[in-house]
This record gives structure tokens, sequence and C-alpha cells, in this order.
């Protein structure tokens, strides 16, 4: 097998679609997942890095967010299909140095997919891009420090600076990460958590008090009802099929709320069984609900009614440990029923069966993804979610609770180490008092924000750790503009993206270990931790030799920075240990001990096998750290979002050979795709409707309430089941259609999965690029769109 990179870049009259599968993993996973790896790695390098993947001694996965098992019961290989291409695509052979960019000019490269991109290889060398250059060359660490040292001493204020994180970063570099930017002097900490959980973040915390999960992965073992909403576990954490056969196995049932029906919420093969290997595997969902895009509140509010009206409630629990079910339950008792059943495109009869296994459950867990939080309305159904745990006290018991199943492997350590544009006041006084220096108080620029202050000229230098912020952002044309008006733009990173070839004034790409390597910074072996969704935090040392001898830890890179920048400040270099924390990271643990709420001690307790979990007041003691000390109860309109007539309602989604924004390859098997990606999933009435037939090449046009339209060309029409008026597409190719404006209620984050489109076609039938797209304003009938777009009516 070939680890050379691809010439060619994606040929999408290639593409083939038809065949979804009705089950997820089996062998063919196996086979994939081994194929990917051997075709990066070779295959004694597949099996050294593998065999260590989420091991108590090795390091942790560089995917999702999903937990590990205790390790007594973890297996040898302990780890999925997308985790084996997650570390394939860090641990490949292939590199890219100085003759790779002095051969590929920056506007070639901009020309590149998001998959060629990624797929030439590991960045060797630190590079640079100078003002007015066609091309990157070699830069000296020492050179690069200094250049972003000047241009952020330079500034008039230092919140025309913007650090942006991504949840790969680890706990130990995160918390350096925001000491540096705290000392510097602002709080703009943009994050990945931003684009996919913030939603939640601001839900549980106005609710239970705290914005995590509540359960543990016995939990989802022992519970009698699983909820699985807006996930698709069989493309985004798969591991969690695992978990979900054994709750299955102990008599749970299991609610599979989503728009497609997912084939790894149909069946589980599992590879490491028997069965799944040779028999037909594991039945998952007992009940799937296809509710319309954006049509989970109303759900929610009537499985809420029903259970009221049935007196399925906890009434201890509501009357013991919660505040406002009153008004929660006056709000339900005249629910509109037609309107809900127009939200969610479902019967009523499917509603009172969801209900009923709600009502006959005593231990029930909530999980949900993106397909929950990135609508407009996504924090109220967060806490519409909350709601319904009340109502039966499934919070703070075993097998029962609220799991939000986070994206990224340690976005929610980079939360609990402080990276958050609106710290606790609580954190900044730990801050201050074991740093010697006053940390700036006032809120500084999530990621939106950041966006908007780039276009204005409010912010001038960017620096992102990690990720893939331009595609991962909404509205890409807008976010493409914003970052080219930045003086600089630094990205550390370990392999090519987007993000490096939209670039500022000047521009630096700072090439970072990886998980699977080894870290010697220091002259000593180094381990990192990170935390997952369920708040269990264990340690993390890579197994291989680094890329290049040129890369330096992502903890080596913050404190370059930092001492370039802070060098000559009296009022804080005196008091921030960077010498330290480069020689032994085990230092930083110990001030993340006496500064992140509920990590006392955290340097110890990660030298345990498996490390430990985080304190949690609601699942630990049914406490609530809330305003009024109790759960709270939330009332909240019904809505149903109305579409106009020959328009769809999309939602942006992942494919099966996709990991956020890495694209690890060109097929979705479970949904019959293979060889392309700019496809737009419709169901088969609607495509007639539309006046196109199957594998019609369309643009997707979305319409927004300002009047301007957004169009991305050149997609192919696949037939879909799913509710009447909704489509699908992968993204970032669709994240042009999505407003910078269309975004969350009280957490601002993206709305990726509601945009009202039309279809027309197209003239385009090749491969463009992956962020090709267009925005235009258009006025005279524009008072007829702008009021047939308003994405919101209540009823």
């Amino acid at each position: 097998m070939s680890r050379k990179p691809p010439v060619q870049d994606i040929d999408e009259t290639r593409l083939e679609a038809g065949g979804t599968a009705h089950a997820a993993a089996g062998v063919t996973a196996v086979a994939v997942a081994m194929k990917h790896a051997y075709e990066q790695m070779g295959v004694s390098r597949t099996a050294r890095t593998l065999l260590k993947l989420n091991q108590v001694e090795g390091f942790d996965c560089q995917g999702c967010a999903w937990p590990d098992p205790d390790p007594k019961h973890r297996h040898t290989a302990e780890f999925c299909e997308n985790g084996a291409k997650a570390v394939a695509e860090e641990a490949t052979t292939r590199r890219i140095g100085a003759e790779f960019f002095s051969a590929h000019p920056i506007a070639e490269l901009a020309q590149r997919s998001d998959y060629w991109l990624g797929q030439q290889g590991r960045i060797t060398e630190p590079m640079v891009l100078r003002p007015g250059a066609t091309h990157y060359e070699p830069i000296t660490w020492d050179d690069a420090f200094a250049t972003i040292g000047r241009h952020l001493t330079g500034l008039s204020s230092p919140d025309e600076a913007i650090f942006y994180t991504s949840g790969k970063v680890s706990n130990e570099a995160a918390f350096a990460y925001q000491l540096f930017v705290r000392a510097y002097g602002t709080n703009n900490l943009p994050d990945c958590s931003n684009m996919c959980h913030e939603s939640t973040s601001v839900g549980l915390a106005e609710t239970i008090g705290i914005g995590k999960g509540s359960v543990s992965l016995e939990d989802i073992h022992d519970a009698r009802l699983i909820v699985v909403a807006g996930q698709n576990p069989g493309t985004n954490h798969p591991r969690m099929l695992s978990a979900l056969e054994i709750a299955k196995r102990n008599g749970a049932r299991i609610i599979a709320i989503n728009p497609l029906r997912e084939a790894g919420l149909v069946r589980f093969k599992n590879p490491q069984k028997p069965r799944g290997v040779l028999g037909n595997g594991t039945g998952i969902a007992d009940l799937h609900l296809p509710v319309r895009i954006n049509g989970d509140l109303a759900l929610f509010q009537a499985i809420g009614a029903l259970l009221l009206e049935w007196d399925a409630v906890d009434h201890d629990f509501v009357a013991q440990y919660t505040h406002g079910f009153e008004e929660y339950a006056a709000g339900l008792r005249d629910l509109d029923w037609d309107a809900v059943l127009r939200a969610t495109g479902l019967t009523r009869a499917q509603i009172e069966e969801a209900a009923r296994m709600f009502a006959d459950s005593d231990a029930t867990v909530l999980c949900w993804a993106m397909g929950i939080t990135q609508h407009h309305n996504g924090v109220s159904t967060v806490k519409e979610l909350a709601n319904l745990a009340f109502l039966q006290g499934n919070i703070g018991k075993p097998g029962a609770g609220l799991c939000p199943v986070r994206g990224h492997s340690n976005v929610q350590g980079d939360r609990t180490m402080g990276i958050w544009e609106k710290p606790t006041e609580t954190f900044l006084d730990n801050l201050r008092d074991q740093f010697g220096f006053e940390p700036p108080r006032e809120h500084g620029y999530d990621a939106v924000a950041a966006v908007q202050a780039l276009l204005d000229g409010e912010a001038k230098v960017f620096v992102g750790m990690g990720g893939n912020f331009v595609s991962a952002m909404s509205d890409t044309q807008v976010t493409e503009q914003a970052l080219r008006n930045a003086e600089l733009t630094v990205h550390v990173s370990t392999k090519l993206n987007r993000s490096h070839v939209v670039h500022g004034r000047e521009a630096l790409i700072l090439p970072a270990l990886g998980r699977s390597e080894k870290d010697r910074t220091g002259g000593r072996p180094q381990r990192v931790t990170v935390e997952d969704s369920m708040s269990a935090v264990h340690a993390s040392q890579g197994p291989l030799a680094p890329a290049s001898e040129h890369l330096r830890s992502e903890v080596d890179i913050v404190c370059g920075m930092a001492e370039a920048t802070l060098a000559g400040r009296s009022d804080v270099t005196g008091s921030l240990p960077w010498t330290a924390f480069r020689s032994d990271y085990t230092e930083i643990r110990r001030r993340i001990a006496k500064v992140a709420p509920g990590c006392e001690d955290y340097d110890v307790l990660v030298e345990q096998p498996g490390g430990f979990v985080l304190p949690h007041p609601p699942r630990d003691s049914r406490s609530f750290p809330t305003a009024v000390g109790k759960a709270v109860f939330t009332a909240t309109p019904l809505e149903v979002l109305e579409v106009p007539e020959g328009r769809l309602l999309l939602q942006t989604m992942r494919s099966h050979d996709q990991f956020n924004t890495t694209i690890y390859g060109l097929d979705d098997r479970y949904r019959g795709i293979k060889g392309g990606r700019r496809v737009v999933f419709v169901h088969p009435d609607d495509i007639a409707a539309l006046g196109f037939g199957e594998g019609s090449m369309v643009d997707l046009v979305s319409e927004w309430r300002d009047g301007s339209v957004r169009r991305a060309p050149a997609f192919r029409v696949v037939p879909y089941e799913q509710p009447r008026g909704c489509a699908a597409a992968y993204y970032p190719e669709t994240n042009p259609l999505i407003p910078l404006a269309h975004k969350a209620d009280g957490s601002n984050q993206p709305a990726f999965k509601s945009i009202i489109v039309r279809l027309e076609a197209s003239t385009s039938t090749g491969w463009v690029p992956s962020d090709a797209g267009s925005i235009s304003h258009h006025t005279g009938d524009d008072a007829r769109a702008k009021r047939d777009t308003d994405p919101v009516q209540e009823s």
C-alpha cells in the first residue's frame, strides 16, 4: 500500500451513491481502519501505535471525547474505526517541509480541498509567510517567537489580539496558554466549544449549576432507558456503541431521535464479539423518531406534557431539589398539539409511544450532541432535556442523568483549565492569588464575535492553538475575509489545513508534537492530561519518535510565545514560571490544583492508573450550585420553524470518513456515498416536487433575513429517507451557507443545523474548492424573501 500523498484532488464526477447500510462496524470497520492505518503508517508502526491507544500507559485518542472503560475492563484494541483513522492521520509517515512550500505557492494551495491539504503529511519545521510573499519559507523558532512578540506588544490594546483553542490541546498546554493570554491582558479566548456545545454549557449551567454532564460510563450500562438525540454515534463516537450494547444486554431500551435513520442506531456489529463478526450483531434503537429538523424542543415539551398528564412524576425529587415546577407545568397544561405535530413531523401516536417508555423507566439517561445544540433555540432545547430529567428525578442516581457527548477529545478539559472568554470570578481570583497579577475581568470575544472584530478592524492578531478555524466556522467567505484583515495569523499545527492558506498580512505555522509522539521537553519524558465527556481526567504519553527534530510541544510553544511577548513586563514576568513549566509539566499540574475549581490534588490524582473523576455536585450529592441553590425548571414558548414553499431546511453533518474538519477519505459507506463529498440528501418526494431527479446537479442557496443570498455550488442530489422538507449535507462544504448572524440565543453558537435553502440547477459538474461559495445582496423581491425566511414563528 502506498504511503505517498495524493497528487490529484477530489474528482466529484466519479462520485457514486446508493446502498445505505443497516448496521455499523463489523468486520468491514476493522478492514477499513487497518487500510487507513497501513497506508499512512505502515504495518509495524500501526501495531506500535494502535496497541498504545487509550491504554493506561499509552496515549489518548485524538478524536472524540468518549470515556475509557475502567483499566481492568479495557480491550487490547481499545479503539474504533475512526479512532484508528485519527491516529493514522497524525502518525503518518508523510512529511512536508521547506521543499514542499517552495514548490507550492500559496495561491495554488488556496485552491486545494481540505482533503488534499490534510493528506500531504506532517509539517516538519516552522514556516513564515512574509508580507507580500507568494510562498511560505522556513523561520527559526526564536525568530518566530520574536515576530509574535513584536506584533502583540505593538498593539494599541491586548484586546486587539484573539487566542483560539482547539479541543485537542492538552490540559497542561491549555492552562499555560490561558495564563499567558491573561497575563498579556485579555480574555479573548474563543474555542471550539463556541461552535459545538456552547448551548449545552449555557443551558446546563443555568439549570443544574455546572455546564457538564452528570453521568458515568457505568450509568450508561445500568440505565433502563437511554435517549440518543441529535447524535450519530456510529460515525461520531463509535465506542459509544459498545456501551449501548452492554446497556441493551442489561435490559435497557433505547430511543433514537434523529431526522435520519443512522446505521449505528439500527444495529451494531461489535468486531470484538463473535456475534458481531459471524452473527447479526445487536439491535440498538427500540424506537426511532424521525423528528423534523429543529423539532426537538416541541417533542420534549410534548413528552413532558404527557408525563404530567399521566402523573409519571417523581414528586419527592421535584419538591426537595427543584425550583420553578409550577411555572413549567402551567406552560404545558394547554400545549398546542397541532403546533407540536407541525414542528416535529411526527404523529401523536409516535410521541405517546416515546413518552410511555419514559414513564416506564425508573432510570433514564438523556444523551445529545450537535443535532440539539446547533440551532437558534439550542439553549432552550438543552433546558427542555433537563426538565425531563428533573420531572422523573433522573439526576444524581445510578443509571440516570444528563449526558452531552462532546465532539473533541479534550474540549471539556480546555474549559476546565480556563479556556473561556467568560471566566468566573472564582477562577480569576485564584489566578491572581497564585501568580501575583490582576487578570482582566472584562469578558472577551467568543468565536462569532472574534470574526466580527477582525472584520471591523477591532482585532489585528489571530493565534490558533490547534484546529482549523476557517473551515470550522460558519459563513466561510466572511470568516476568510476576517482572517485576511489580520496583521498576523499564527497557527500551532501538526498538519496543513485551510487556515494556513487563508492568512493575515504576515503568517506563521508552528509545528507541534502530536499526542502519539514522545515528548522530551526539558530533557525528560513528559506526560500530559486530558478530560473526557464524563469529567474523567487521565494521563497521555505517546510512544513514537517525533516526526521531525524541529517539532516542539504545545507547552514549549506557549512558553516561547509568552517569554517573547511578556519580556520586560515588570508586573508579570517575575511571577510566571515559564522555565519551570517547560522543564517539568508536573509544575503546571501543581498550579492547576491551586487555580482550577475541583482540581485539588490534581498533580497527585493523575498518577493513579486510569486517572480520576472531577467532582460534580448534581451527580455526587444532588447539590445544585445555581442562583437559587436548586435544579431549575424552565418554561419555554413552543416554536415552529416555518419553511416557505419550495424551500428545504438543511442540516450540516459529518461524513463517516471525517472528524470535524479533518477529512480521512471520500467514502461514507453507511449512507452509500463513495468517491466524493458534494452531495445533498433529500427526501425522494421532495426531489420530485422541486423538479429535480436523482443525481441532478444543484447549487444550494440560503436566504437570510437581511436579504443576503449565499450560494454553495455543485452538489449532487441523493434520495434519502427523512422527514419531508428536510435536507442534509456535509460540512465544511456547506458552511458558506450559514450567516454569521445565524446563531443560538443565549450561547452565540453558530446554528449549523437549521438553515433554509433552495435548490437551483447547477451549471457546474466538476470539482470545486471545498469552501467555494458566494454572498450577494438583492433588492426588489427581498422584502418577500426576508419575510418568508424569518427562521422562527412562534405558535
